[in-house]
Parts: structure tokens; C-alpha cells; sequence
């Protein structure tokens, strides 16, 4: 699944480099790069993303749903929809990883603020995150 997260990861980089949720509350930023709009679109590229790891995908989303919302509501049968769950999941993860995040968390964004997270996010060594969530 290394592969997928690094195109996740590539995904929330590029989404901070157009400025997606730069004028926001910094709780709101993974909303805005994760869950305002669509990681992947069609059943076909959705399948490609998953790939051999389809059933590894689906259990680390029926894991988190469990464990955050009590039940899995993500219908696991749609692979476009286990996609863009799990990119909204592994963006969590990799957002968990930004200090100037946390600090501003209650706080709405500054320039500066922004700037510091994209960096910290676009540096990340993504190979770190994937192990420490699997």
C-alpha cells in the first residue's frame, strides 16, 4: 500500500500548492484537501488505485470507521468509494504529521501558517508515515 500512499501524498501536495483551505480555520484544512472533493473519479481508476491491496484498503477503512463512528458506512463494494475513504484517512495521517498544524489548530490560517504546513507536508518522508500506520 506504500504506493498508494505516496500518491495520496502527492495528491494533498498538489492541492496545497493551488491554496486549497488557505483561508480557513486550520481544523478545516484536511476538509478542504480530503473530503470537499473527489481523490478519484470512475470505478475503473479506482480500481486501478487499489489494486492488489483492495482487501488491505477495506480493512483499514472498516478499522477507522469502527473505531471512530461505532459502524462501517462506507459501502466497501464500491471501489470508488473505498478510494476516496481511504485517501480521506491516509490524509488524516499524513496531516497528523504537521507541527505548525497542531500549533494553529484552533486558529484560523495565516500566510505564514499555510506556507509552514505545505512544507512540512511536501517534505514528509512518506515511506515513515505509511510504516507507522500499518
Amino acid at each position: 500500500m506504500k504506493t498508494q500512499y505516496e500518491e495520496i501524498h502527492s495528491y494533498i501536495s498538489d492541492r496545497l500548492d493551488e491554496g486549497y483551505g488557505k483561508e480557513s480555520n486550520a481544523s478545516d484544512l484536511h476538509h478542504y484537501l480530503c473530503n470537499e472533493d473527489y481523490f478519484i473519479v470512475g470505478t475503473y481508476k479506482a480500481k486501478q488505485f487499489c489494486g492488489d491491496y483492495a482487501f488491505d484498503i477495506c480493512g483499514k477503512i472498516k478499522e477507522y470507521e469502527e473505531s471512530n463512528f461505532g459502524e462501517c458506512s462506507t459501502d466497501l463494494g464500491d471501489p470508488e468509494k473505498v478510494a476516496n475513504m481511504f485517501c480521506y484517512i491516509v490524509g488524516e495521517e499524513i496531516l497528523q504529521e504537521s507541527y505548525r498544524l497542531s500549533k494553529a489548530w484552533n486558529e484560523y490560517l495565516t500566510d505564514e501558517d499555510y506556507e509552514q504546513i505545505k512544507l512540512e507536508v511536501q517534505s514528509l518522508n512518506i515511506t515513515k508515515v505509511y510504516n507507522s500506520h500499518n
